[in-house]
């Protein structure tokens, strides 16, 4: 259907989009979105055209959102990868610890962050590092357990906020740390511990000048820096402890190089985990690195796969420990288990070894984190290249050749459009939302597998499949119903174009086979068939006319277009009344039933209609006809909206 034949409703969704996606391609700020309606109401539009531009704006804002959702995200998930890398290659703890308060303050926007350090001898903790203070009294300031906000973590072991400190009554208030904190105007102020394994070292702030709510995701990513913070303290302790065990044992050669050995190895494997997380290497690629460094056999086990009772206690313990004769560490990112590494017939485990055990541990911890980034940015530059083959932006077929071939697909061969939707009705828009989300990520997970491409599209998920040769268009398209189905647990229509070929030099075909498989998605679901996959080829005649080089809306107007444009005209509801006229067996007496009407209402409408259609409209040939078309009319209607 060419633009011209679109409803002027869908031509004003169109062009309302226009401002918002050259406001969202040079990243303006979320005012901006305002100004497209305000100057519309202000020159004094349609309100079909403002109620477009509100629509297309608040779309526009979750894209926005999304984004730099998705930016922050990636930033948080770089910041923890530098650390870690800091950490790895661990020589100044104070440097360590500087970046980290630098990092986390940057991250979560606020004006101060600061850490502090429990005093075992003297039973309180002080200042460590500082980022952003400017009062010295802050910066040399002792907290005794339980008092302040950070004396209540340190003493709890549990992370507290408050949006104004000095209005919180749920920790004790002190003369001498109300006075730092108001010398350095501190209002919102969040606190996370510094834990090895059970026990609290000291706590990590962030801390604004302002009010402010601190996020759960906020909240996380600080315990993040933290974990991060304590290992550094940890790693320098054990080193600390070594170095000394080194001095008092210096008359016996025997145990100094056995004690150097043990050194080297764990600075060998240091520096090898270090060389693999900047090479992007995998978790196998640890196992075996830890494995020549420990003289044993180190193995990655998915969760599930080792005794949940070793793993729960290395998980918690935040150490490796011993189960039988295999020494078992968790592999952790906040609270999630992503598995365990597990070193095989080593029960004589030194505690420096132990140590580098559990660091390959937090090192494929990050590996795994970053591979499943990286699997999600795979699947959104598939997305945006069969966005672009839809919007056919992007015309030179040597780009989007080149871009196919980077995710492993070939464009030149024949494909299937697919358009694939759930047909559960979701309780909330948020449950509608995540399994939207499901369905796009099966989608992807198998276009990938395939060598295809899929995006999220119209409510749904359109996916470009290679056709195999031998296959059918039928066969696929009930193939993919029932792998999406089985992955998502909900019934999952599927509507397939007409093979398509050479996309690469003509990308303006996948629009049109994307229509046509939208076409027979809804003619499935009026055909009472949700859950099935089908072609054109699959409906009879029905399929001519759903079939992308079908003139559809013409038969439509020639059939009953006479009705359609009366009741536009006259605001009538004439083809209402012939959908309940044939669903009522061609009985008035029934139809009046059906529409709640007198019975001479509907003879009255009917007159009418034969007027319009002709004196043998009630023919059997007629009769079919004009069914069919009322169909494709509804059909078309519900695709327009």
């Amino acid at each position: 259907m060419s633009r011209d034949h679109l409803p002027s409703a869908e031509r004003s969704a169109d062009s309302a989009e226009a401002p918002y996606l050259e406001l969202l391609a040079r990243g303006a700020t979320a005012d901006a979105y305002e100004q497209p309606v305000l100057l519309a109401r202000a020159e004094g539009l349609p309100a079909e055209r403002v109620a477009a531009l509100e629509q297309a704006k608040l779309l526009a804002l979750r894209v926005r959102t999304e984004i730099e959702g998705r930016r922050r995200r990636e930033a948080e998930l770089s910041a923890l990868f530098e650390t870690a890398h800091d950490l790895a290659g661990l020589r100044d703890l104070d440097a360590v610890l500087q970046a980290i308060v630098q990092r986390a303050r940057s991250l979560l926007g606020t004006d101060v962050a600061y850490l502090s350090l429990n005093d075992a001898v003297r039973g309180d903790t002080h200042m460590r590092v500082t980022e952003g203070s400017v009062a010295a009294r802050f910066q040399q300031l002792r907290l005794g357990m339980g008092e302040g906000l950070g004396g209540l973590v340190a003493q709890t072991a549990r992370p507290y906020v408050t949006d104004d400190y000095f209005k919180d009554e749920r920790f004790q208030h002190t003369r001498t740390i109300d006075a730092g904190v108001r010398d350095e105007g501190l209002v919102a102020i969040l606190g996370v511990p510094l834990m090895i394994g059970p026990q609290v070292i000291g706590v990590l702030f962030a801390a604004d000048r302002r009010a402010r709510v601190f996020e759960r995701e906020q909240i996380a990513l600080l315990g993040s820096f933290a974990a991060l913070a304590a290992a550094a303290i940890d790693t320098a302790n054990a080193l600390a402890e070594t170095r000394s065990a080194l001095d008092r044992l210096g008359r016996a050669n025997e145990i100094i190089r056995d004690r150097s050995g043990v050194i080297e190895r764990a600075s060998d494997v240091h520096d090898r985990l270090a060389e693999l997380v900047l090479r992007g290497g995998g978790v196998h690629d640890v196992a075996a690195a830890v494995s020549e460094v420990l003289d044993g056999t180190v193995e990655f086990a998915e969760p599930g796969d080792t005794p949940a009772s070793a793993v729960e206690a290395a998980r918690s313990d935040g150490h490796a420990v011993r189960h039988g004769d295999d020494w078992v560490a968790a592999v952790a990112a906040g609270g999630e288990l992503l598995g365990a590494l597990v070193l095989r017939g080593h029960p004589g485990l030194d505690p420096v070894d132990q140590r580098t055990l559990e660091r390959a541990a937090m090192v494929t911890s990050l590996l795994l984190l970053a591979r499943r980034s990286a699997s999600e940015a795979e699947q959104r530059v598939r997305g945006e290249l069969l966005d672009d083959l839809l919007d056919a932006r992007d015309r030179d077929p040597r780009l989007l050749r080149e871009r196919a071939a980077r995710l492993r697909a070939d464009l030149d061969g024949p494909h299937v459009v697919l358009a694939a939707r759930l047909d559960a009705t979701a309780a909330d828009a948020d449950q509608e939302a995540a399994a939207r989300r499901r369905l796009w990520s099966a989608a992807s997970h198998l276009a990938t597998t395939r060598h295809g491409l899929a995006a999220a599209r119209d409510g749904g998920t359109v996916l470009l499949l290679p056709l195999a040769p031998g296959d059918t268009v039928t066969t696929l398209a009930r193939r993919t119903a029932k792998q999406l189905g089985t992955a998502v647990h909900e019934a999952v229509t599927v509507g397939a174009s007409a093979p398509v070929d050479r996309l690469a030099a003509r990308p303006e075909v996948v629009a049109s086979a994307y229509a046509e498989g939208q076409r027979c998605l809804e003619a499935l679901r009026l055909l009472g068939r949700a859950g099935d996959g089908a072609a054109a080829e699959d409906f009879g005649f029905l399929g001519l006319l759903l079939a992308g080089d079908r003139d559809i809306s013409g038969f439509v107007d020639r059939t009953i277009g006479g009705v359609v444009a009366y009741d536009e005209r006259r605001g009538t509801d004439l083809l209402s009344t012939l959908d309940a006229y044939f669903a009522s067996g061609m009985s008035p007496a029934r139809t009046k039933d059906c529409l709640h009407v007198h019975v001479n209402t509907v003879a009255q409408r009917l007159e009418r209609v034969g007027r319009l259609l002709g004196d043998d409209w009630q023919s059997p040939a007629r009769a079919l006809e004009i069914q069919l078309a009322l169909r494709l009319h509804r059909l078309s209607s519900d695709t327009a909206r």
